[in-house]
């Protein structure tokens, strides 16, 4: 059943590359303007929908969990190379703020992380843990 995950991966990243030619077009660049962003925003809200839960049952539902899982790391991956070569031939400037960006990013992963867990007894009583 890993035709659905095919399917749904498939049909986010046309719209995702329709959106982002579009948003290319509108901005006056003749490129594509965040399409893949796009189409892996799509993929999650889609497999995480009300919509697609008859599909995320059985055997469709490793299709999509699947699909959805690989194409995230594969997106990363192919943006950071694109990133690291665009950096490397514009400057200095450009490697600067990029690895700002990742200082950046990384320093908020435990601040992030802390949004949404239950407090302790300890945290909730004002002792210190």
């Amino acid at each position: 059943m890993l035709i659905y995950g095919v399917a749904l991966l498939a049909t986010c990243l046309v719209i995702g590359m329709l959106v982002g030619q579009a948003l290319g077009a509108a901005l006056g660049i003749d490129a594509n303007v965040g399409g893949v962003g796009i189409a892996m925003l799509l993929l999650v809200i889609a497999s995480n929908s009300a919509r697609f839960k008859d599909l995320s049952s059985g055997a469709a539902a490793q299709g999509i969990q699947f699909w959805s899982a690989m194409y995230i790391p594969i997106v990363v991956a192919m943006a950071a190379q694109q990133n690291v070569a665009a950096a490397a031939s514009g400057g200095l400037l450009a490697l600067v703020a990029g690895v700002a960006a990742v200082v950046v990013s990384f320093l908020l992963v435990p601040v992030i992380s802390k949004i949404g867990r239950p407090k302790t007894k300890t945290q909730q009583s004002g002792e210190a843990p």
